[in-house]
């Protein structure tokens, strides 16, 4: 995990409801919750203007967050956030918070490594997944996970089972037993590129 932290300050919220939260929008605050470690959850609001600026940054996603909610530092997730369907506005954030002990359910990036060798020799790089969930205790969480594809040719497909997951980390979706070996990546010929066959009929 990387070293940077993430904190953020929180309001606690005594109104709810759509009202209640059309109000806090236009005051240029995010409405948002904060559940789970057997608490009770608790309403709060951010400040719009800093949401919208850590959003942009992929560690929101999956790093451990440092909430400040009224003298106290919670640590937590981001599990779910809306936006606007038109507006650069965010409408609401779903937090989970984290306990040391227990592990937790969450999805990380998946970084691809070698597509312009691949792309270079004529193939394509098709994504069927760019995150997977995974299971884990919090200090294992990682930032993401990485996929190297460039000793792949057209044909080639990395599956979850291919992945190497960081110790004391776990695909959810392999959990599942067998049939979910989901297929994270192929790679296609380009129309236009030759083939290994035609390659070898060249050199004769």
């Amino acid at each position: 995990m990387s070293n940077t932290t993430y904190t953020y300050d929180a309001e606690l919220r005594v109104e709810t409801g759509t009202g209640a939260s059309r109000r806090l929008r236009r005051e240029d605050k995010v409405p948002a919750i904060l559940y789970g470690a057997d608490k009770e959850a608790v309403s709060l609001t951010f400040a719009h203007k800093d949401m919208i600026k850590a959003q942009e940054d992929e560690g929101f996603y999956t790093h451990i967050l440092t909430l400040n909610v009224g003298g106290e530092k919670v640590e937590a997730i981001l599990k779910d956030i809306q936006r606007h369907p038109f507006k650069p506005k965010l409408t609401h954030l779903d937090f989970q918070r984290v306990d040391a002990t227990h592990k937790l359910v969450t999805k990380v990036p998946l970084h691809f490594i070698g597509e312009e060798k691949v792309t270079k020799l004529g193939a394509t790089v098709v994504h069927q997944l760019t995150e997977v969930e995974i299971s884990c205790l919090p200090k294992s969480l990682p930032e993401f996970i990485e996929v190297d594809v460039s000793d792949l040719v057209a044909g080639d497909s990395i599956h979850l089972t291919d992945l190497a997951f960081p110790k004391g980390v776990q695909s959810v979706e392999l959990g599942k037993g067998e049939g979910h070996d989901q297929s994270i990546v192929t790679i296609k010929a380009n129309k236009a590129a030759p083939t290994e066959d035609d390659a070898s009929d060249a050199a004769e």
